[in-house]
């Protein structure tokens, strides 16, 4: 069985050129659904916002095993929206490198210098894929948040995901938090960047 951010990656993968979400974005939600795994395996639980580490978890996975490894075990603890940005950061690369290792991609295209790029990739056909189509069509709660949070579908507006664990819910509501504040960034970037070529081009012209 994959795990939810493995389920997380194909789906995004799968998704039409027009929809798959931005590495940044995809990050922080693999990040959030690595957290959610972790206290589903009763590696970590969540102590307001902090993630309060427990037992190492009896995980096969090697991503999901590194994720428990990095949670931070020294008071007064990580918060969740800290724990998305710092293991967010280049996730989606790491989770598109380890699937085309594994062959789990078919056309992979790499970038010269910074590893696959997840949007020349698609999920190789296999029992991993299929099992995390299944979940995402049957609108399972958590991939469906997380891929609303993402940007890559969503169900109708009547049936938004019934997620009734508050400490799942919380990480979710980071995610949200932590997605809309990038897509923040990138825009003030992108005005700030248009106002400065406004300027370079009235200086010059």
């Amino acid at each position: 069985m994959d795990t939810t951010p493995q389920d997380l990656l194909i789906v995004a993968l799968g998704a039409s050129a027009g929809r798959r979400p931005e590495q940044g974005e995809l990050s922080l939600a693999l990040a959030g659904a690595e957290l959610i795994d972790l206290l589903d395996v009763r590696a970590a639980l969540l102590d307001d916002t902090r993630i309060v580490p427990l037992g190492p978890p009896a995980v096969a996975d090697r991503l999901l095993a590194e994720a428990a490894a990095a949670v931070v075990r020294e008071p007064p603890f990580e918060s969740v929206e800290d724990w998305l940005w710092r293991r967010g950061r280049g996730l989606a690369a790491a989770y598109a490198a380890v699937f085309g290792a594994e062959g789990r991609v078919r056309r992979p295209r790499f970038h010269r210098t910074h590893g696959p790029e997840i949007g020349g990739q698609a999920p190789a056909e296999s029992a991993g894929r299929r099992a995390a189509l299944d979940r995402w069509e049957s609108r399972e709660p958590v991939l469906t948040a997380l891929t609303v949070a993402v940007g890559i579908d969503g169900p109708p507006a009547d049936k938004q995901p019934d997620i009734v664990d508050d400490a799942v819910a919380a990480v979710l509501a980071a995610v949200n938090d932590a997605v809309r504040e990038l897509d923040a960034v990138r825009q003030r970037r992108a005005v700030e960047d248009a106002a400065f070529n406004n300027i370079w081009r009235g200086a010059v012209g």
